[in-house]
């Protein structure tokens, strides 16, 4: 829809209205395909959809790795296993994010809590559900939540992300 507008000057510009709902293109879905044919990590996701959080410890060298590699960065190794995190941690430090959701994270209505969460053997980044920023303090402890991903995929797809204890 579009009208025509005058604005202060003499330049007419036209005016465009912008969709209620926007259909998420594949591009902008932040949300990895998590397949064997898609990805080398599809384990780590297996093991998610089994409710296992998991990573990737170099054989050779030892070394603990998250995100999951398929290479140790540390001795370029490729002879990794996975080994089970585990489920409880707490805030090792965290935010609130007000404004500014990407395009086609619908599910985040803002404001929603982002956190490092300390698992011992990693720190990693995740979202902190059922819980405000004022809610919480360094050294909560929080406990996993595995959540299901919709989006503009037909593949069954996984997440994980943290709540409050």
């Amino acid at each position: 829809m579009t009208d025509s507008d005058t604005n202060d000057g003499d330049t007419d510009r036209e005016r465009v209205s912008v969709p209620d709902e926007v259909e998420l293109p594949r591009l902008l879905d932040f949300y990895e395909l998590q397949t064997e044919d898609q990805t080398r990590i599809h384990e780590f996701y297996d093991n998610l959809r089994d409710g296992r959080l998991t990573t990737t410890q170099c054989r050779d060298c030892d070394e603990l790795h998250f995100p999951p590699r398929i290479v140790c960065p540390e001795c370029t190794g490729d002879d990794l296993e996975y080994v089970d995190l585990p489920h409880e941690g707490e805030l090792f430090a965290f935010s609130e994010v007000r404004g500014g959701a990407p395009l086609g994270l619908s599910e985040h209505e803002v404001p929603f809590v982002v956190a490092a969460v300390d698992l011992g053997p990693v720190t990693l980044s995740a979202r902190i559900d059922d819980a405000s920023y004022g809610d919480l303090e360094i050294g909560d402890p929080v406990s996993l939540k595995v959540v299901e991903i919709d989006g503009p995929t037909d593949e069954e797809r996984v997440f994980y992300r943290f709540e409050p204890q």
